[in-house]
C-alpha cells in the first residue's frame, strides 16, 4: 500500500483522476495493470460540489426535534434527513438508510476534511465517480486500474469504524470462493469476501482521518476479480437482514 502524499486541496469542478495522474508523476510512481486505487470519498464529493453551507439550511420540526433529542445541530440533522431514504434508528446516534441503500449513521453526512460550517454528502453515485476516475487513468497512463471510493463508518456490534467501499469500478467487490477447497481439501459452501471493503479498510488505515493530507492509496498485489461491478452488489437485501 503507498500513500499518494502530496495529494492537492480538492476544489469543486476538480478531475480527480487528473489529480491523481499529477501526483503520481510528482512522486515517481507508475501504475501497473491490475492496481487497485482508493479514493476517500471527501475528495470526491468535495470535486463533484457534494457540499453543503450550514448557514444556508433551515431545519424542519422533524429536524429540530431529533436535534434536541440527540443532542446535535438542526441544521446538520436536516441535511442528514434530505439524504435519508428512511430512518432506521433515533437513539444515541441517527442511523439512516440512504438513497444508494447504505445503512449508516447520519446518511453518510460528514463534517471532517472540509471548511468550517460545510458538511460533504456521498456522492451522488459513487459507481459513476469511481468509474470516472478510472476511465481518465486508462485516458492519460494506458493501464487498466480498479477504483474503489472508501468512506468510514462504524460497525453495529464492534466499536470503532473502519473503511468501506461505497463506490467501484474495474473489479467486482465480491469474492466467491464457494466451491474452492480449504488446507484440508474440504469444500467450502458459504465463503464469500466483500473484497472491495477488505482493500477500503486497509488503505484506510494508512490514509489517515485527520490532517495527514493522503486521500489516495495504491494497492498493488492485491487479489480481486476483474470486470464490471458496483458497491450496491456489497448491500445486504432487506428479505436477508438478519436482525431488522
Amino acid at each position: 500500500m503507498i500513500p499518494l502524499s502530496g495529494f492537492p486541496l480538492v476544489k469543486k469542478g476538480d478531475d480527480i483522476g487528473e489529480l491523481v495522474v499529477r501526483t503520481l508523476r510528482s512522486q515517481g510512481l507508475s501504475l501497473e495493470s491490475g492496481d487497485v486505487l482508493v479514493v476517500a470519498q471527501s475528495v470526491v464529493s468535495k470535486a463533484e460540489g457534494a457540499v453543503v453551507d450550514l448557514r444556508k439550511v433551515r431545519p424542519s420540526e422533524l429536524a429540530l426535534r431529533l436535534a434536541r433529542k440527540l443532542g446535535k445541530d438542526a441544521r446538520e440533522v436536516e441535511v442528514v434527513l434530505r439524504e435519508a431514504e428512511e430512518i432506521v434508528r433515533a437513539s444515541h446516534v441517527l442511523i439512516t438508510r440512504t438513497r444508494h441503500g447504505f445503512v449508516c449513521a447520519n446518511s453518510g453526512v460528514d463534517h471532517s476534511n472540509v471548511e468550517e460550517g460545510r458538511v460533504t454528502l456521498l456522492p451522488r453515485d459513487p459507481d459513476r465517480s469511481a468509474e470516472r476516475i478510472r476511465r481518465r487513468i486508462k485516458e492519460r497512463l494506458g493501464v487498466e486500474v480498479a477504483v474503489i471510493i472508501s468512506d468510514t463508518q462504524g460497525r453495529a456490534f464492534r466499536t470503532g469504524s473502519l473503511g468501506v467501499a461505497v463506490g467501484v469500478a474495474g473489479m467486482k467487490p465480491l469474492l466467491d470462493l464457494r466451491g474452492r477447497r480449504d488446507l484440508y481439501g474440504k469444500k467450502l459452501r458459504s465463503t464469500v469476501v466483500a473484497q472491495a471493503d477488505a482493500l477500503a479498510a486497509a488503505a484506510v488505515s494508512v490514509m489517515g482521518e485527520a490532517a495527514e493530507g493522503t486521500p489516495v492509496v495504491l494497492i498493488r498485489g492485491a487479489v480481486y476479480e476483474r470486470g464490471k461491478g458496483s458497491a450496491r452488489e456489497l448491500v445486504r437485501s432487506r428479505d436477508k437482514d438478519l436482525f431488522s
